[in-house]
């Protein structure tokens, strides 16, 4: 009797090591996955903090760079949706920009994301940006929140956005979630 409990015991103990060693997470493969995924995460938010510098100093040139020349950017927040060129955009937001780099605005965006997922050279980020400004004057608007998206790839060893979805208005308590 004590013999076959041993030898039960014994054989769902290796079973269960078995199994445990044959996962994904537990092979080459899963750790050079868990490796990809750490080291495209790792760019991702190198490129999220050149965004913010962007905005925060007024790099105008600098936050241009971050996107794709054919990159597409959709509005959905406001009464009037609308889905435009980057190059439209940029024009739209180049006072900002100058402004901010002359000192007469204050500006930062931060990001905090709730999905990312891509692989090597594709990127599809989920998340929640919080920008605020400053009108120089001392006046400084309530920071917004948005619910955004963005599709990027990897050209030359660098991420580019091809798609800023801004979808809709967040709110301070689904920022903090996300922390």
């Amino acid at each position: 009797m004590i013999k076959n409990r041993l030898f039960i015991n014994l054989v769902l103990m290796l079973s269960v090591a078995a199994t445990y060693a044959n996962t994904t997470a537990n092979t080459l493969v899963g750790t050079m996955k868990i490796s990809n995924d750490s080291l495209r995460i790792a760019e991702l938010d190198t490129f999220w903090a050149e965004v913010s510098r962007t905005v925060r100093e007024g790099d105008f040139e600098g936050y241009k760079a971050t996107y794709h020349e054919d990159a597409v950017v959709v509005f959905t927040t406001r009464e009037n949706k609308s889905s435009i060129s980057i190059t439209k955009a940029l024009s739209n937001w180049k006072q900002d920009f100058i402004d901010t780099k002359a000192g007469k605005t204050k500006n930062t965006v931060e990001f905090r994301f709730s999905q990312r997922v891509g692989d090597e050279n594709t990127a599809h980020e989920t998340g929640i940006f919080g920008f605020q400004s400053n009108d120089g004057s001392g006046k400084t608007a309530p920071k917004q929140f948005v619910h955004f998206e963005a599709l990027l790839v990897k050209k030359d060893n660098g991420w580019l956005m091809v798609m800023e979805y801004q979808k809709s208005k967040a709110t301070e308590e689904e920022w903090a979630l996300l922390e």
